[in-house]
């Protein structure tokens, strides 16, 4: 590398560590390793300020689904830009791209759903749920229906509302979280919680914790369930089969609202347009942001079905809540053609028939390795578990941090993972081929093989 190419990265070191603060990071920490410069962009890749190629594995963070560099996107933002670069959706006024892409996700959505109300991120997204649905329980005379249940180590966000609805200790200990009316029971987490069952009993018996908390609380005061299909940042957590149907019952049974948040799993990433459909599963409202730009702008929403939208219109008056950029016109023109991509090249259904299940036997063969405790995955998403004994399945100590070392490995390997705890996870762009993929199993695999070098080197 050249000197005055070094000098430049590091004087953008320096102003980084000097004014910008990162999130979900240890400011001095990062100060002292120095940030990773991202240059530039393009299909499954990234490349760093150092030239350094990386397979971004992550799809950016869960979001870039139609990959890298797509110039049609990039042309459908300036001309909006040119025409119409922002005007509100309050006072009595709308916008063509903003009304097209309602139309449009509706047209995606479960049958039963028919309207979104736009928002800028996946966490103003379930704000705005839980603003709806205690809303919806006023307007029906059930005022005492408040509370919204969720799951330890569930992520719904980061605002008040989004990280108090998410299950993550160490977020609720920042800001006397969660704020009242907000409740969680266990995770579907089998290989972290349940392996002393089968995995069929262990689904059924975390789906009836729904039903304990919900006669615990009384149904009087319950006005929501909200849950991720596959709970993303908590580990790539998929429930057992068992699950879901034990949850629709219990939906079934009790009054209560059900919000599934498909911010990551929304737009593709399980081989169809929403996990609620690869599930069969029927949410009263559906939490999206992330795939619907493919991370080109910022934009989320939520997916209202008709039995909460036919309340909120006939007997609700001013429902008093929104944003300002909701429903902005380029992030909507943006989501408009990032729409176009996803059905004219087919990437959904491709994802469901061809590189989805082609990813998840490829994944399978890293189970191998004397790392592995366990491979799972679905669609275009996958997790590893790093164990230090692959008999007894016995997790290294805190003192090891063997994701992170592994997270490491794989960046020198030329691939983005993200490590949450010693659980592994990827979600690569939806356009990935199936050569790529060969490529991403060969680097993780190769990155596993670096990771236990590295541990065997501090001698454990």
């Amino acid at each position: 590398m050249q000197q005055q190419q070094q000098d430049t990265i590091s004087a953008l070191q320096a102003m980084d560590a000097a004014h910008h603060l990162h999130p979900f990071t240890d400011s001095a920490d990062l100060a002292k390793r120095g940030t990773r410069v991202i240059e530039r962009a393009e299909g499954v890749y990234i490349w760093d300020a150092k030239g350094n190629k990386l397979l971004d594995a992550m799809a950016g963070l869960w979001c870039v689904n139609v990959g890298y560099g797509r110039k049609s996107i990039a042309d459908a933002a300036y001309a909006q830009l040119q025409t119409l670069p922002f005007y509100n959706n309050f006072f009595q006024c709308t916008h063509e791209p903003a009304i097209r892409l309602a139309s449009k996700i509706a047209s995606l959505a479960p049958g039963h759903m028919n309207r979104v109300f736009f928002t800028g991120s996946g966490s103003e997204a379930n704000d705005t749920n839980l603003r709806m649905v205690r809303r919806y329980w006023d307007l029906k005379g059930m005022p005492s229906k408040k509370t919204i249940i969720s799951r330890k180590n569930a992520y719904h966000g980061s605002t008040v509302a989004g990280a108090s609805l998410g299950g993550m200790g160490f977020m609720h200990q920042q800001g006397d979280l969660p704020i009242p009316g907000i409740v969680h029971i266990d995770q579907p987490y089998w290989f972290g919680e349940g392996r002393d069952m089968s995995p069929e009993a262990f689904g059924i018996k975390t789906a009836q914790a729904l039903e304990a908390k919900i006669l615990e609380l009384g149904e009087d005061k319950v006005a929501a369930f909200i849950a991720e299909p596959f709970q993303g940042a908590g580990g790539v957590i998929i429930p057992p089969d068992s699950y879901w149907n034990e949850i629709k019952r219990i939906l079934e049974k009790y009054n209560i609202l059900f919000i599934l948040d498909e911010v990551i799993s929304g737009f593709g990433r399980t081989g169809n347009w929403f996990a609620a459909q690869t599930l069969g599963l029927k949410p009263d409202l559906i939490t999206i942001a992330k795939g619907m730009t493919s991370g080109y702008i910022p934009m989320g929403g939520v997916i209202v079905s008709d039995r909460v939208a036919d309340v909120l219109i006939s007997d609700g008056g001013e429902f008093a809540h929104g944003f300002t950029y909701s429903g902005h016109p380029v992030a909507a023109a943006v989501a408009l053609e990032n729409i176009r991509i996803l059905e004219e090249e087919r990437l959904v259904d491709k994802v469901r028939t061809d590189t989805g299940p082609y990813l998840q036997d490829r994944l399978q063969t890293l189970s191998a390795h004397p790392l592995v405790g366990e491979v799972r995955g679905m669609g275009m998403v996958g997790a590893i578990e790093l164990v230090a004994d692959k008999h007894s399945m016995v997790r290294f100590g805190s003192e090891i941090s063997a994701g992170m070392l592994c997270r490491e490995a794989c960046i020198e390997s030329g691939l983005v993972m993200r490590a949450v705890g010693d659980t592994m996870i990827i979600s690569p762009p939806l356009c990935i081929t199936r050569d790529e993929i060969d490529e991403l199993i060969f680097k993780a695999s190769q990155a596993l093989s670096l990771t236990l070098e590295k541990i065997a080197a501090r001698g454990n």
